[in-house]
């Protein structure tokens, strides 16, 4: 076993722990940071595939901005509806979720099923790409290529995370007004 895939090993144990952690904790403030720990390491798996922009764009975008607009809703969120969120009903399976936790069983179930009966290292696409050596080749166009693909081909889903960022700052915005009374 490579270095390389012990790096990967981990990072992949990291970024599911903390983001079961994540889905799984009652503390909001812990969830947040967890969430943290969970995008700098898919940045860390999308460099060991070598997608360093890739890489660098979950950093800046979501560790820089999304984090940052989650943290600030969260501090400027009333103490009434934090502690409304905590004593929420603790109990694990209720009929309310049953039909969640089914599915996720089942997609679990489906999951495990494919990891067992899959053959890695003899799959088309993974061959195809040990068939060609030297396996990646770096140039100078690399980051032109995408901008150029980003204000092209796809200017539509680009436009539309803007619009969604926007509506992520609205709302941060909104939650920062203070709120009068009715009377």
């Amino acid at each position: 076993m490579s270095l390389v895939q012990v790096m990967f090993y981990i990072l992949a144990a990291v970024v599911i722990g903390s983001a079961l952690f994540v889905a799984g904790s009652k503390n909001l403030v812990r969830s947040i940071f967890m969430f943290f720990i969970t995008l700098f390491g898919l940045a860390g798996l999308y460099v060991l595939s070598t997608a360093d922009f890739v890489a660098v764009t979950q950093i800046v975008i979501y560790v820089g901005g999304v984090l940052v607009l989650i943290l600030f809703a969260f501090m400027l969120s009333g103490k009434e509806n934090l502690e409304l969120l905590q004593q929420r009903e603790s109990k694990f399976i209720t009929v309310k979720k049953l039909p969640a936790l089914l599915l996720a069983v089942l997609f679990f179930i489906v999951i495990i099923n494919i990891i067992l009966k899959v053959d890695i290292s003899r799959l088309p696409w993974i061959q195809a790409s040990q068939d060609k050596l030297p396996q990646l080749q770096i140039n100078d166009s690399t980051v032109e290529n995408i901008g150029i693909n980003l204000m092209t081909r796809y200017l539509l889903p680009f436009e539309a995370i803007s619009i969604l960022l926007l509506m992520a700052l609205v709302g941060a915005a909104h939650l920062a007004r203070k709120e009068r009374g009715l009377l």
